[in-house]
């Protein structure tokens, strides 16, 4: 299995950006997908778990209303799109799969990790 996050970039408080994690060695009906984001000097800290199996999404409490979560299967691809930012989600973003549910992903483990990509939101 390999992620590869892409679409960072700097965007005005209150901007947008889709996040993109492009997946090989998967299939999303036998994985949760999620996202984590790690700021300067912080611990990584979760931002969503979704398993389209069980139909359950997890977001953390700091992005809900702001982010939805979507994918291309053909594709194999996971898109996060992040709306109304705000420069506290400035981060690396990472996203990660597991085998397992939402609620073990949420908790911060899974098998297999991207590499991340930055996001900055300048006010």
């Amino acid at each position: 299995v390999q992620l590869q996050a892409s679409g960072g970039g700097l965007v005005q408080t209150g901007g947008s950006l889709t996040l993109s994690c492009a997946a090989s060695g998967l299939t999303f009906s036998n994985y949760t997908m999620g996202w984590f984001r790690q700021a300067p000097g912080k611990e990584r800290e979760f931002v969503v778990a979704v398993n389209w199996s069980s139909g359950i999404t997890l977001f953390a409490d700091s992005v809900k209303g702001r982010l939805t979560v979507s994918k291309h299967t053909a594709k194999n691809t996971v898109y996060l799109q992040m709306n109304d930012l705000k420069p506290e989600d400035t981060a690396v973003y990472y996203c990660a799969a597991d085998p397992r549910g939402p609620y073990t992903l949420r908790d911060g483990v899974a098998d297999y990790w991207g590499q991340g990509t930055q996001v900055t939101v300048s006010s």
